[in-house]
């Protein structure tokens, strides 16, 4: 296989996938947005079912949140590991734009990793502001009716 597909595969690849995980994140704080809107706290008559309920999936956005740096940085580092192998097949004839201009290349999955990460973070932690929010609610209202 050429070395030019698998820079192209790896790139692709990287950021295919946290293409994905960034849509992951989003529908996932879509869908819990909604849930918390039409939640009714009188259905609840245990705690931890409420818990349940309202801390689905946001274990979920909390890993994309913390793993995405990560994965743009395995692109990256694969990136130039595919430039140095292109620069010592090629030494006589690159030159050092070229090099340059690789090894730029190579910063954008780091880059698109930090994109994913930080709305990610964000909404990890507005959603547990909300939980949070959900849970005292719950614990006055039952403190009202058993007064």
């Amino acid at each position: 296989m050429p070395i030019e597909q698998l820079k192209d595969i790896v790139d692709y690849g990287i950021i295919g996938l946290l293409f994905f995980l960034s849509f992951i994140t989003f529908a996932f704080a879509i869908e819990r947005v909604l849930f918390y809107r039409g939640i009714k706290l009188t259905d609840y008559k245990n705690k931890t079912a409420l818990e349940l309920d309202i801390s689905k999936r946001l274990a979920t956005i909390a890993s994309i949140g913390s793993n995405a740096p990560y994965i743009g940085l395995l692109g990256t580092v694969l990136a130039i590991i595919l430039t140095f192998y292109i620069i010592g097949d090629q030494q006589d004839t690159i030159n050092p734009g070229e090099i340059m201009k690789h090894l730029a290349l190579a910063l954008k999955a780091t880059a698109a990793g930090l994109v994913v990460a930080i709305p990610a973070t964000v909404i990890y932690n507005a959603l547990l502001t909300r939980v949070d929010t959900i849970l005292a609610r719950w614990e006055i209202a039952q403190d009202t009716n058993a007064v």
